[in-house]
């Protein structure tokens, strides 16, 4: 078993952050990201949104740090740990935009990119940036072919129902030759979707028995990362039998690599909680 975080302060969910993080910044962020690395989690994750209405904000939250300025600096911070993005609304970005920017990042962190993607919900988002809502579905997969085209390619060329280009140099492009693909989403075409694009799936807001019945309709494919976290905050210090119980669950119904959230008062419990973790599970720490 393998283990990620969702990381603190970049999103604030309301009614389950921890206080700290209304003050918390890059600092704390830093020091999360580099004791994650050192105890041997696999990758940290950044959200995207442009801007949430205030009347949603209070129900899904209103802090959504940009991912590709954070997991630039996290880049820097740290050696190992991959940096993914949980998710990339498709719709807000042309695939060759997602190409060039995070294919950079992919240089500068020397290939540790994963690319979380998602069709989006959130219709006044996309009619605030003026991209289509209705047929987004279809317009997400097309973008997902097109990325698989373009992703490490100096001249991509692509050829679909709503993406069409060649032609374009795309320098720096990513240096891994196939960079991880997974697809957000609580539905079972969101796991169709990745089970048939791409390389993992990486759901929100359903229950252990409900993603283990979706997960049972499917044949996976070797190598298939099913990416699913607690439905509490893990307490491994505090709680290890209950966070050892907690990832069994996980672990018998497919889990690949767990979506670790903690219960932390501040960003040094925070860390206290990752190395109890990794301690528990015996995770690849460096010195």
């Amino acid at each position: 078993m393998r283990f990620g975080i969702v990381l603190p302060v970049v999103f604030r969910y309301p009614g389950t952050f921890s206080p700290w993080e209304r003050d918390g910044g890059i600092a704390e962020l830093r020091r999360i990201a580099e004791a994650a690395d050192r105890f041997g989690f696999t990758h940290l994750t950044c959200s995207d949104h442009v801007g949430v209405p205030e009347p949603v904000a209070e129900v899904r939250g209103g802090t959504y740090w940009d991912p590709l300025a954070t997991l630039g600096y996290l880049a820097a911070c740290t050696e190992r740990i991959r940096l993914a993005t949980n998710v990339l609304v498709l719709g807000y970005h042309h695939p060759l935009e997602i190409a060039k920017r995070y294919g950079t990042l992919d240089v500068v962190s020397g290939g540790r990119l994963i690319l979380g993607l998602g069709v989006g919900t959130l219709e006044e988002e996309f009619a605030l940036l003026g991209a289509p809502f209705a047929d987004r579905g279809a317009r997400a997969d097309d973008a997902i072919a097109a990325l698989r085209a373009s992703l490490g390619v100096r001249v991509p060329s692509y050829h679909g129902q709503f993406y069409d280009f060649e032609g374009f140099v795309i320098d720096p492009h990513a240096v891994q030759y196939r960079v991880p693909l997974w697809i957000g989403g609580k539905t079972k075409r969101s796991l169709r979707r990745a089970v048939t694009l791409a390389d993992g799936w990486v759901p929100t807001a359903l229950s252990i028995p409900q993603m283990g019945e979706m997960l049972g309709s499917f044949d996976l494919p070797p190598g298939f990362d099913v990416v699913l976290g607690p439905r509490k905050p893990l307490d491994p210090i505090g709680d290890p039998a209950g966070a050892v119980a907690m990832v069994e669950q996980l672990e018998g119904i497919g889990t690949t690599i767990v979506h670790s959230t903690f219960v932390h008062q501040s960003a040094e419990h925070y860390i206290e909680q990752l190395e109890a973790l990794a301690k528990l599970f015996e995770l690849p720490a460096t010195a």
